[in-house]
């Protein structure tokens, strides 16, 4: 794939998103219309029913046309390893954003059924479009919410959609980074892990989930077995990044 720009702070679009993060906290978009814009590029370039085709194609926007907030080719190859150790039977995802980490652990784990939590409802309208021409729609649910909602998410995941002690297999993390820890503990809370569950955190330096990768350190060994990944962030080569990746040991 070629690509005009590895340094994402050489592109505008960048800067634009940079600018817009009241926006995306809030609106979950930069709010200049890229992600309506990934999704027309998706059905115009993507070859329908190819995950792959899919994938290779938001990459190929994220880098010649605008930036996106994916978790990315170099960071999403980290992703796919964890899902196939995990190899999940049932997957959740915090942040769905434009679709793409779904996808990868939807590729990942074709058997697997896979689950996104999206605050935004235009986030989830873009994604199953995707997900659709991608052709796997019938094993990606996106669930508009938070987990931080008192909850009426986790609620829903539970008498909604089979979520129960024990069933969660892969938990991937891309959503307010604020909310990792206390997120994953209001799901641990639930009893659904099982001594085995892998949760993949991703942008843990940048911009940062300090609490969560504390959390992952004072219990490493005791009820979590965390590898913590050095990468670039999304679409780049030059800013570092973390992705932590978990094993759940058991209480």
């Amino acid at each position: 794939m070629k690509v005009k720009h590895r340094i994402p702070l050489l592109r505008s679009s960048f800067w634009r998103m940079a600018a817009s993060q009241g926006k995306l906290a809030t609106h979950g978009q930069v709010g200049d219309g890229r992600e309506a814009a990934a999704v027309r590029y998706v059905l115009d370039n993507a070859r329908e029913g190819d995950i792959r085709s899919v994938l290779d194609t938001i990459d190929r926007f994220a880098y010649t046309e605008s930036f996106l907030i994916n978790v990315g080719d170099e960071k999403g190859k980290l992703l796919d390893a964890a899902v196939r150790h995990a190899n999940p039977k049932l997957a959740l995802e915090l942040g769905t954003y434009c679709g793409y980490g779904a996808l990868r652990i939807a590729a990942a784990a074709p058997t697997a059924r896979v689950y996104s939590v999206e605050m935004a409802e235009s986030n989830a309208v873009n994604s199953r479009r995707i997900w659709e021409h991608a052709g796997v729609a019938d094993r990606i649910t996106c669930v508009v919410g938070t987990i931080g909602d008192g909850g009426k998410t986790l609620d829903a995941l539970a008498t909604e959609h089979g979520f129960s002690a024990g069933s969660l297999d892969f938990i991937f993390l891309d959503h307010d980074k604020h909310a990792y820890l206390p997120d994953l503990q209001s799901i641990a809370s639930r009893g659904w892990l099982h001594k085995g569950t892998i949760v993949v955190a991703d942008n843990v330096r940048i911009p940062g989930a300090p609490e969560y990768r504390a959390y992952m350190r004072e219990q490493q060994g005791r009820t979590w077995q965390t590898v913590e990944h050095k990468t670039h962030g999304e679409y780049g080569t030059v800013v570092p990044d973390l992705v932590l990746e978990s094993e759940y040991l058991g209480e």
